[in-house]
């Protein structure tokens, strides 16, 4: 009923890096629907009394002609290992409510929290974040993930992260990595040893 969705943090009511979720939304809509969308995110989200206080997850599910909002309040699910897994023929360019190949692939986890997605020998991303790798002083982000996230493309407009295309072969080049998504994202990256991730 709801093909794409987005997700946005949402701090004391107001709702975080919306200028980037925008963008993102006007651009899914266009290339799904072959036309913009008749209003703006800004416009129909109302954050409820009862979600204006504490850290809330807004899901904005939409499709060409209604869309529908939930609020929960969110608390982070804790990933500290990921384990590598390949597909070549997986697709997540934008936000889809349909999430059946990742979770196929989350399947493979084996005793790590999260998966670390390889395709065609390049790292993409995690289930549910981008990922940044850590040397030298620098953040790199892989230059091929599988979305594009709002809190990645902000990062990059800032030029707080740099944009490199990285071969799981390369992997221990780096001295740690970090995680980040619309929940998570602060700019204080949280490092995690390049060791925690598994083959």
């Amino acid at each position: 009923m709801f093909p794409l969705f987005e997700t946005i943090k949402t701090v004391d009511g107001n709702l975080k890096n919306l200028d980037f979720h925008e963008k993102r939304f006007r651009y899914s809509f266009h290339k799904f629907y072959g036309k913009p969308p008749g209003y703006k995110l800004k416009e129909v989200i109302r954050v409820p009394d009862n979600f204006n206080t504490g850290l809330v997850k807004t899901r904005f599910r939409y499709n060409n002609k209604n869309f529908n909002i939930e609020y929960s309040f969110y608390k982070a699910r804790k990933i500290n290992t990921l384990k590598i897994v390949h597909s070549n023929d997986i697709k997540y360019s934008m936000k889809f409510t349909d999430r059946n190949q990742i979770n196929r692939l989350f399947e493979l986890r084996e005793n790590s929290d999260d998966i670390l997605i390889v395709k065609n020998g390049f790292f993409t991303d995690t289930s549910i974040c981008n990922v940044l790798f850590f040397k030298n002083g620098k953040w790199f982000t892989p230059g091929n993930p599988l979305l594009k996230g709002t809190c990645r493309e902000r990062l990059l407009l800032e030029k707080k992260i740099i944009e490199k295309k990285i071969h799981v072969n390369d992997l221990q080049s780096f001295e740690n990595f970090a995680l980040i998504n619309a929940m998570i994202w602060s700019d204080k990256f949280k490092p995690i040893p390049i060791k925690n991730i598994h083959y």
